[in-house]
């Protein structure tokens, strides 16, 4: 079973290139057309969007990749170690990911599938987590590590993590209230921290792993893409 790591993000992100330049110079002098030709944006060319990388993703080695292990993980939530080892090696194998069923994920006693934001339990059925302090040696504070991942945006660009209107009372009046603020925690990067019960955003430290997206109490966060060149900047990879 391989890890779905760094040669499928590769390859989407080619796929998603590929894509979008399909889109673009698509029509009658559409090649010519297009910002990278002229140097400018035509203020009065309607948005596309790009309907087809999804289709393209699909005709592509990483979706045979992905679907071929898409309940191994589930398989370990479901039956534990041992059943999931053996679903695992059958599914590796033998079927190959072509079970005709894919395995949902529960939530408590809720069989029915569920996002990663309304897993999130609320804070009163848990007992705070005391950890250690960092020694320096083994352990490292979270800023260190940050530091090692050479991350960098435009000070004076604008914040590419935007709350959502519709769900603008959330930070405050849900995740904080009844989640003790999630956010606050399982940023690697510092992100989000709460200051006098207000939500600010540190959007400048942030690594582009974009658990926020999909893990924020109502998805309240919109992760946009940053100017070109931000984010981290690994030197040993």
């Amino acid at each position: 079973v391989k890890i779905k790591g760094s040669h499928c993000a590769i390859q989407s992100g080619i796929v998603a290139a590929e894509s979008v330049y399909e889109s673009l110079t698509t029509g009658e002098n559409a090649e010519e057309n297009t910002v990278a030709s002229m140097g400018e944006i035509d203020a009065d060319e309607p948005a596309l969007e790009v309907t087809q990388y999804a289709e393209n993703m699909e005709k592509s080695w990483v979706y045979d990749e992905l679907k071929e292990v898409r309940n191994c993980h589930e398989a370990f939530s479901k039956w534990g170690v041992g059943g999931g080892l053996l679903y695992t090696g059958i599914a590796a194998h033998i079927t190959k990911g072509k079970e005709p069923w894919t395995l949902p994920t529960p939530i408590g006693n809720n069989p029915q599938p569920k996002t990663d934001s309304t897993a999130t339990k609320p804070a009163k059925d848990f007992q705070p987590i005391k950890y250690p302090a960092p020694d320096g040696i083994l352990t490292f504070d979270l800023l260190t590590n940050l530091q090692r991942s050479g991350t960098y945006h435009e000070d004076d660009q604008p914040s590419h993590l935007r709350i959502k209107a519709d769900v603008a009372k959330v930070p405050e009046n849900i995740s904080l209230q009844v989640y003790a603020a999630p956010e606050s925690r399982f940023c690697p990067a510092g992100v989000y921290e709460y200051v006098e019960e207000k939500l600010v955003i540190n959007a400048q430290n942030c690594i582009h792993c974009k658990c926020c997206s999909i893990k924020m109490p109502q998805e309240y966060i919109n992760w946009t893409v940053p100017e070109g060149g931000g984010g981290p900047q690994y030197q040993v990879m």
